[in-house]
């Protein structure tokens, strides 16, 4: 760079907009459901992951720029320069160009694959006589009876329809001949029903939906009028909460009184069926909603397909074949000889990579200190935990056994807040005692601490990870944690919790680096000495595995690094606002997201430091929310053995030619290409199979 005039790194143009850059990786999500390699009902099931994302992504992002339009921010945001306006209109560009995808994969491609295997999606239209009269009986004794009619007129004006659901709005005209003019009702269908009703057949598997049914006998439901046209639609609502901590007495009851709100917040998208709705109903229906003709997303088959995961799962139940095979997550590599865990930690730290190997350990590891009387106290923090959570069983039983039980429940932790407002009231009602975080911050870090005594002798156990405490998610959701009974990190994990629970400055801890701040600065100083490094080795490296990266502040500093030749490689499944490969600014920046069978999760930072190798995990992505405005834990891997196997995981990732898009400089991602079949690695299957070989070995 000598010699040229300084870049400036920080020119919206080598930015991707956020928005924008989620939706492409919804994309990649959507592309899954196309892959022939996956299974036809794992197909299905990626249409409905993609529908479900949606779902969030209008609901909390598009509803707060609908907000900041609303309050006349125009302002640009301060990466890739658009005004939320600008955001807007892009979405929906991009938006209903996905959404025709999704449209068209639904009707050309999975439901024709389905019929091949005997299974049919029909209309009542397509039913044969017994088959409506089966339906007819359905519809009196199944539906009628919890359908609740709702008219619109003076009396009774629109109704607050629940976000999410779905309706049908019905115009209907008077059979009597001096009556007044057309009225409307809403009909909503019911949540409480399968939405796939299986009907009787002979030769095959043959289903309707329950809103085609109720559309199809919806004469019956208004006796005594005629029923001059029928339309589906579903309406998407502002669901992100406003938490008013200053001056909330109580956070639990702030969060109780504001998951009641989430229901009724303002339209932001109107989903309804292609060419069925008549433009007056269409108008009609964008009044009372109060959005715009850019808002509305025709559907070109059923509404809302998060319907398929249900429906996926009954189908597996049918035939076998049409899913991923089924896998057993296997014990640890650290711990296949079944040994105790306490004992074990107190030899070596243990490492764990989920879903491939078991989070059990885990559990057990909670469980057994619950029931162990040498164990004095237990602290953990909760972020988000499974429905039936086990963890959350040992909590309380600890509790009652009179242990010191310390639990921080993260209680804004998005649509899981009002699971985590039970779990809290719970655990307090146990005894533990039950803490909310920090004010203004989210606690998003993933610690346990399990104090015991022996021999008149301390004893500290720590559990660190890149992922929640939740049983069911660690089948799904690739992690890797720690656990070690080395003495210094159990001296940060005390100072942590103490910190967190009780009136003390911010502590000096030995290995742990806590957000908010410290761990955005200490990447900063990493990445600084990794270029100097290079200025004097040339062997300058980085390795940086996260979910997202946003931060303007890293993502500058990294193509300073880059401008000084050091070799950086990202692996991100989700949003990245960073474009590798411009020339002078990121030309040693390479990108790739990997979206397969497993939601890759872990956040792994390598780097090179001249073959020093410093390793780092982290609950934390690169994200400015998880730098400045949450509670997140940083800590390195000291162990020679467990850097190796985390350096070779993610030489695999980044050799991964079946799932793996690389982004170019233009934010665009395109398949990893592979030219020969027995080249093509896929390293989630590699990690699988890698775990099998590690317990066949054991045995």
């Amino acid at each position: 760079m000598s010699g040229q005039a300084a870049v400036d790194l920080a020119n919206p143009m080598y930015y991707n907009n956020r928005e924008l850059s989620w939706l492409n990786f919804n994309k990649r999500v959507l592309e899954e459901s196309s892959d022939l390699n996956n299974p036809l009902l794992e197909r299905m099931k990626f249409l409905a992951i993609f529908s479900s994302n949606m779902d969030e992504f209008f609901m909390v992002r598009v509803a707060g720029l609908k907000d900041q339009v609303k309050a006349g921010f125009n302002k640009p945001e301060n990466k890739a320069g658009l005004t939320p306006k600008q955001q807007l209109n892009r979405i929906s560009i991009k938006a209903h160009e996905l959404v025709s995808v999704q449209n068209r994969v639904l009707i050309e491609e999975i439901l024709p694959s389905l019929e091949q295997e005997g299974f049919y999606l029909k209309k009542p239209e397509d039913m044969t006589k017994d088959q409506l009269l089966f339906l007819k009986d359905y519809f009196d004794n199944e539906v009628f009876p919890v359908l609740t009619p709702m008219a619109i007129d003076a009396y009774r004006p629109f109704p607050m329809l629940l976000n999410k659901s779905l309706n049908l709005v019905v115009m209907l005209e008077n059979d009597e001949p001096d009556a007044e003019m057309d009225r409307v009702a809403i009909v909503q269908v019911p949540g409480v029903l399968d939405r796939a009703i299986e009907v009787p057949s002979e030769k095959n598997n043959t289903f309707v939906l329950l809103e085609d049914v109720l559309e199809y006998f919806i004469d019956r439901v208004f006796q005594g009028y005629t029923v001059k046209n029928v339309n589906t639609f579903r309406i998407t609502r502002n669901a992100d909460m406003e938490i008013h901590e200053e001056g909330a007495r109580d956070l639990l009851l702030e969060i109780e009184k504001e998951l009641k709100k989430r229901k009724w917040g303002a339209a932001v998208r109107l989903e309804i069926k292609s060419q069925d709705m008549d433009q007056h109903v269409l108008d009609y229906l964008l009044e009372e909603l109060e959005i715009h003709y850019k808002d509305v997303y025709e559907i070109d088959g059923p509404i809302d397909l998060t319907f398929l995961f249900p429906f996926t799962k009954k189908l597996s139940t049918l035939r076998e074949g049409l899913t991923y095979e089924t896998f057993i997550p296997q014990l640890p590599e650290d711990l296949a000889s079944r040994e105790d865990i306490f004992e074990k930690t107190l030899q070596q730290d243990v490492l764990f990579y989920h879903p491939y190997e078991s989070f059990m350990p885990v559990v057990d590891f909670i469980s057994q200190a619950a029931d162990d009387p040498s164990v004095l106290a237990i602290k953990m923090t909760l972020y988000r935990v499974s429905g039936d959570s086990p963890i959350i069983e040992s909590l309380t039983r600890a509790a009652e056994k009179g242990k010191q039980v310390t639990v921080l429940v993260e209680l804004k932790a998005r649509f899981d807040e009002e699971n985590n407002v039970q779990w809290a009231k719970e655990l307090e009602k146990a005894g533990c005692h039950v803490i909310y975080g920090m004010h203004n911050l989210k606690t998003h870090s993933k610690i346990t601490l399990v104090v015991r005594k022996r021999a008149g002798q301390i004893e500290r156990f720590v559990h660190l990870g890149t992922g929640n405490y939740n049983d069911a998610t660690a089948k799904l959701y690739t992690d890797h944690g720690l656990i070690t009974s080395k003495k210094e990190f159990g001296v940060d994990a005390t100072n942590f919790f103490n910190y967190l629970s009780g009136y003390m400055n911010k502590p000096k801890y030995n290995h742990l680096v806590v957000a908010p701040f410290d761990i955005q600065d200490a990447f900063i100083k990493l990445i600084d000495e990794e270029i100097d490094i290079h200025k004097k080795h040339g062997n300058g490296r980085i390795i940086a595995k996260m979910n997202s990266l946003t931060d303007k502040r890293l993502i500058m500093k990294l193509y300073e690094a880059s401008n000084a030749g050091v070799q950086i490689d990202c692996i991100i499944r989700g949003i990245c606002c960073m474009r590798p490969g411009i020339p002078g600014v990121s030309e040693n920046i390479r990108v790739i997201s990997i979206v397969g069978r497993f939601l890759e999760h872990s956040r792994i930072y390598y780097f090179h430091h001249n073959g020093e190798r410093k390793i780092y995990l982290s609950s934390a992505d690169m994200m400015t929310r998880n730098m400045i405005k949450r509670v997140e834990i940083l800590f390195p891997i000291v162990d020679d053995s467990l850097k190796d196997r985390l350096i070779d995981f993610l030489h695999l990732q980044m050799s991964d030619n079946a799932k793996a898009r690389y982004q170019d400089n233009e934010g665009n991602y395109h398949y990893v290409a592979h030219e020969q079949e027995d080249l093509y690695i896929d390293s989630q299957l590699e990690s699988l199979n890698a775990a099998y070989r590690i317990r066949e070995d054991e045995e």
